[in-house]
């Protein structure tokens, strides 16, 4: 099955992705994780990805969508694949569809993980890190409970901080969602409940 994964940052999509991963042993996709390994690699897309990191720009499409197409093109990915964080917006989502149908692969559905967005900031303001170990927890943890360090609020965690990502996210990657309605892909799924239970129901969503 190939899945594009969808969904507000802090919605829950990197648990659920993780989830069917173990279960069904997807290839789990993110870009991020792409451009890092290829940058890491020295491979030519990553050397030219690097180029504008250094300088602070935007990877263009052109990039990263042929790192997609590279990995795309493994066995592991043949296998059926979780598309996270790509694509962000629709004129990516049309350069997909037109690198899939060359490849002879299409997509299965694209999982929305829908939370609403006081939910998100609630939930991302509360987030409390370790100084030392990197730990996540919440607000309620005056210390680590891994080795005692000091937790404290990233600023990305920082409610300001975080209605921007989400304002980012509306204005390029919530167009998708009616992209993907529209070609009939569109799954919907309540994310504002229990890691399990959202995840019982996107596998009925998903006929799994």
């Amino acid at each position: 099955m190939n899945i594009v994964l969808l969904g507000a940052p802090g919605a829950g999509k990197g648990t659920q992705a993780q989830k069917l991963v173990e279960e069904f042993g997807f290839d789990h996709i993110s870009t991020g994780d792409l451009l890092r390994a290829a940058v890491k690699a020295g491979t030519e897309l990553g050397k030219e990805a690097k180029g504008y990191m250094d300088a602070g720009k935007l990877v263009p499409d052109s990039v990263v969508i042929g790192l997609v197409k590279e990995r795309l093109g493994t066995p592991e990915a043949a296998a059926g694949f979780i598309l996270d964080g790509f694509p962000r917006n629709t004129s990516q989502a049309e350069s997909l569809d037109a690198e899939l149908a060359g490849m002879g692969v299409s997509l299965d559905a694209a999982l929305l993980v829908s939370v609403e967005p006081e939910v998100i900031v609630e939930r991302l303001s509360s987030r409390r890190t370790c100084r030392t170990c990197g730990y996540t927890g919440t607000a309620a943890d005056e210390t680590c409970p891994r080795d005692g360090g000091e937790m404290y609020q990233r600023d990305d965690d920082k409610p300001e901080t975080i209605k921007q990502r989400l304002d980012v996210y509306e204005e390029s990657t919530a167009p998708l969602v009616g992209y993907y309605r529209d070609k009939g892909l569109l799954r919907e799924v309540d994310g504002d409940r229990s890691q399990d239970e959202v995840y019982a129901d996107v596998k009925t969503l998903l006929g799994l």
